[in-house]
């Protein structure tokens, strides 16, 4: 049983095609930074449209209640032109929403998001979600093959953390399979290996599963943030040489805070010298792979045996798309984790059994989250989402250069990828960095800015201490509704807010 999705091959790669037809305006407007990537009105007549499609086909059919659905939905503004706080939320499609590694809005992919919240199924099974199993399948073998393996398995989770977790279960299980029988008792002391800067979680996933939050070996990273490879050589012979058994290696693709991209093939060669299974935490940056001109920062990602990736991220699909992507063939997913459910997974239903994929999951209950990507990438093609992706370094480098014009702005270092990290430092202690108090107060500007702006309903922007380094501001910047103009507003508005600290 087989599924075409317009093309004969479904989604490709970005070297292969998915490319809808673009003219040479609409081609010249693609590189105009002084405007928005997305046209917010036209986007918005699409989803009015699309909504009431669904409400009329789906929902409320020979019923008044899609008037009064309709008329709520147009009451309400997508993106407001003044504070992007409204109808008691904050607006995190607002363009000046620079809190978290997820912002903007893709409309195609909120479309697909109404549409798998109407029709409300579960993906345990083919036969109460045919069309959604065969459209997983699809998105992840296009992943798959951007990270460069022609053949693998994989699984859409509730997040990236659950994504981690999955491939630390299963390499413990690859090496140890009677532990999903046996239990935890007949091991030996296991050690999961990752940077200081990783995702916490690794330690989350290390508790809940038994392994030991102890167990997790923090290995040293650069001036940037990178993991350092002879580090983790060396970690991994302590670990043996006291008598544990190195498990996984824990690479991160896009750090949380800084944006650093692990060394991955240096990486891979410690892993592959020692047996460790290595695993790509590329919830963050995996979508570079989109990008000819900077997937080189996960060069040797391909070495990996299992990679996380969250396209509501930099892709902007909409919360939650996260997805686990594997190398293995061996159906290493449903050994590990399936019950064999009799209720649900017949092996004599009239239809191929292997789709039914709720065997492969922890949980039982599993919501459509493919749909949203399968349908953006279908409307924008491979093309089009590479152009995001290059657009967004194309703003950070712009803010980069714009900081470095005005008094007050100073970069931890120069960034790797959209992550830019700065400090302001506000008049009344410029020049003074020798002296006693100076870090304190420092210390005391963002959170000074950030209470500021969010009780005046203007943008946010996260900010956070690191290690020996005092509270400074990460400022993500990859929503495809920015502009120059935000930039620029941006740096204007943090100088207003701390002016007179």
């Amino acid at each position: 049983m087989s599924l075409n999705l317009t093309t004969a091959n479904g989604l490709e790669p970005a070297t292969n095609g998915l490319e809808p037809a673009i003219n040479g305006k609409e081609a010249a407007n693609l590189h105009d930074l002084s405007e928005p990537f997305v046209d917010n009105l036209a986007g918005q007549l699409f989803l009015n449209e699309a909504f009431k499609i669904i409400v009329e086909e789906v929902l409320c059919k020979g019923t008044d209640v899609k008037q009064k659905v309709f008329s709520q939905l147009n009451s309400m503004s997508i993106h407001s032109t003044g504070s992007y706080r409204e109808l008691f939320s904050f607006l995190s499609g607002h363009p000046r929403f620079f809190n978290q590694l997820f912002a903007g809005v893709d409309y195609h992919a909120l479309a697909g998001r109404f549409l798998t919240e109407a029709l409300n199924t579960n993906l345990y099974t083919y036969e109460v979600a045919p069309v959604f199993v065969l459209m997983e399948l699809e998105v992840l073998r296009g992943l798959r093959q951007l990270v460069g393996w022609t053949e693998g398995d994989g699984l859409f989770c509730p997040g990236g953390s659950i994504s981690n977790m999955y491939a630390m279960n299963l390499a413990r299980y690859q090496l140890f399979p009677e532990v999903k029988s046996q239990g935890l008792w007949g091991l030996p002391r296991l050690t999961i290996f990752t940077s200081i800067e990783s995702h916490y979680s690794v330690k989350k996933g290390a508790a809940f599963l038994g392994i030991g939050t102890d167990n997790i070996i923090l290995v040293k990273v650069d001036d940037g943030g990178r993991m350092i490879p002879e580090d983790l050589d060396e970690k991994i012979k302590l670990a043996k040489s006291q008598g544990a058994v190195p498990l996984l290696v824990s690479c991160t693709a896009g750090t949380t805070v800084q944006g650093a991209f692990d060394p991955l093939d240096h990486i891979a060669d410690v892993c592959e010298k020692h047996k460790l299974w290595m695993h790509v935490d590329a919830a963050w940056g995996g979508s570079v792979l989109f990008s000819k001109q900077h997937r080189h920062l996960m060069k040797g990602v391909e070495r990996a045996n299992s990679v996380a990736w969250n396209p509501h991220k930099m892709l902007t699909a909409g919360l939650q798309c996260s997805a686990l992507l594997l190398q293995d063939t061996t159906n290493l997913l449903k050994k590990c984790h399936s019950a064999n459910a009799t209720y649900l997974f017949q092996q004599d239903k009239f239809y191929d059994v292997n789709l039914d994929l709720g065997d492969k999951s922890i949980q039982c209950s599993r919501k459509v989250d493919c749909v949203k990507l399968w349908l953006m990438w279908k409307a924008v093609g491979s093309s089009g989402l590479a152009k995001r992706v290059d657009r967004a370094f194309v703003h950070a480098r712009y803010l980069v250069e714009q900081m470095k014009k005005r008094e007050g702005f100073h970069l931890l270092h120069e960034p790797e990828f959209v992550n830019v990290c700065f400090w302001f430092i506000p008049p009344s202690i410029r020049g003074k960095e020798g002296n006693k108090d100076y870090q304190d107060r420092l210390a005391k500007v963002a959170p000074v800015i950030k209470e500021r702006m969010i009780k005046e309903g203007t943008m946010m922007v996260g900010y956070q201490p690191l290690g020996n380094k005092v509270n400074f501001f990460r400022m993500v910047v990859f929503s495809p509704l920015l502009s120059q103009k935000d930039m620029d507003f941006f740096l204007d508005e943090i100088e207003r807010l701390g002016k007179d600290l």
